[in-house]
């Protein structure tokens, strides 16, 4: 049969089979956020276009090629999110939330949209746990976030994670060495890509950046951000270097970070496993006020969730188990049916997942199907049961049979059972 429409190019399904394995990374992400003072926020999926344009940068790639934008009858244009940090700045200020306690300590589970080509742990729609703390400028609070991101890397058993920092400095020691960037790069204008030369004179550190073997090859001797530092962000830099010491968080310089969006300002940082880059962040400080709030120092990062799972699968770390059915109730006949019902309805209000025949099979179709679905305990009810008020619960695992009987005391005498399975599973 052919299908009338299939998923489009670069996006994924997340099927019943895999939700444990979301539900693994989610947990761990928002429990370990948490711990760190860390509140949810939620933003619409799509923003004003201008919110894009002004806060990621016209010279990024993001701006310049991988934007989603839409616009409908009477309205303004509109962008898919193509990160999440500009989203949370606006709910920020829109919602008056600087007027409270600081620092104001947010996180988000999110998807978010790029058009790109598609490839291995790269969609065009992709999903991300992000973490924002908006109102102090220590480079305490930067080793504080980065030490969020390695927790949550730490807690999913993610192995061999190099942690690479840099830092791009503030607007008045960047103006500098983009002078420097310009004049290194200058005598190289005819072999530099189309893109890379428009970015020469309005933003040279996106040639750092870029994935082109030329353009990359001049990149290797340009000159380092970290030699054109000014004081205080040379301060900020060591200060940052001391605490993740003291923290006992490894850390390697890596000049080359500048990450791939223009509010970045002085601290940058990846995760980087497997070859790919997981997590990625930084210090935005002029990001609040560039969209149209007060001075307010800024920080955060992003940690691509795919990349995550799918370095997880290739380590072969542990997801949580997923829930699987606590008793399946087969049945012959009219009554029988009626009785399953009622059973599995009192099961179920008081939090227990019970199932029982809808489509009509037989007796040993329905145990295939307890089978196939990994319940835990089955029941089967006939006339004989009906009369005797009574059946036997069996243990699909150990194949030991229980007897029980379906009056007042069926619901303790379960639990119990059920109880006492669990214990069983986790002693081995």
């Amino acid at each position: 049969m052919d299908l009338i429409a299939k998923r489009p190019n670069g996006t994924q399904d997340m099927l019943p089979s895999q939700a444990n394995k979301w539900h693994t990374v989610e947990k761990i992400a928002k429990d370990t956020a948490g711990k760190y003072g860390f509140k949810e926020i939620r933003f619409p999926m799509f923003e004003d276009t201008n919110l894009f344009k002004r806060s990621v940068g016209d010279t990024t790639d993001v701006v310049q090629k991988e934007m989603y934008t839409v616009t409908a009858k009477g309205d303004s244009s509109f962008t898919l999110r193509p990160e999440g940090t500009a989203g949370t700045v606006r709910a920020v200020l829109q919602n008056g939330l600087l007027n409270e306690a600081l620092p104001q300590k947010l996180f988000y589970v999110i998807s978010c949209f790029r058009h790109e080509r598609a490839e291995k742990g790269r969609l065009r729609e992709f999903h991300q746990f992000g973490a924002e703390m908006f109102g102090s400028k220590s480079a305490l609070a930067d080793a504080d976030v980065i030490a969020l991101a390695k927790g949550v890397l730490d807690r999913l058993g993610i192995a061999d994670v190099k942690l690479c920092i840099n830092s791009i400095g503030c607007p008045e020691c960047r103006a500098r060495y983009l002078d420097a960037l310009r004049e290194y790069f200058r005598p190289h204008s005819d072999e530099l890509c189309e893109t890379c030369l428009s970015r020469l004179e309005k933003n040279p550190m996106r040639i750092l950046d870029c994935k082109s073997e030329i353009c990359s090859g001049f990149a290797k001797d340009a000159p380092m951000i970290l030699d054109y530092l000014c004081d205080d962000c040379k301060e900020h830099f060591e200060t940052l270097k001391t605490s993740l010491t003291e923290r006992g968080i490894v850390y390697h310089i890596d000049p080359k970070i500048v990450r791939g969006l223009d509010y970045y300002t002085k601290t940058v940082f990846e995760f980087v496993t497997s070859g790919i880059t997981i997590c990625g962040g930084g210090r935005y400080d002029g990001l609040v006020e560039q969209l149209g709030g007060p001075v307010t120092p800024a920080l955060g990062f992003g940690m691509g969730l795919e990349r995550v799972i799918l370095t997880m699968e290739e380590q072969g770390c542990d997801f949580l188990d997923p829930d699987t059915c606590d008793l399946y109730i087969a049945s012959m006949g009219e009554n029988a049916e009626h009785k399953a019902v009622a059973l599995a309805t009192t099961l179920r209000d008081e939090g227990y997942w019970a199932e029982y025949d809808v489509m009509g099979r037989g007796l040993k179709a329905q145990m295939k199907y307890a089978d196939k679905i990994n319940a835990k305990f089955t029941l089967v009810l006939g006339d004989n049961e009906l009369e005797t008020n009574s059946a036997k619960l069996k243990n699909m695992k150990t194949g030991e049979e229980f007897p029980i009987t379906l009056g007042d005391k069926f619901l303790d005498t379960f639990s119990d059972l059920l109880l006492g399975n669990m214990f069983e599973d986790v002693l081995g």
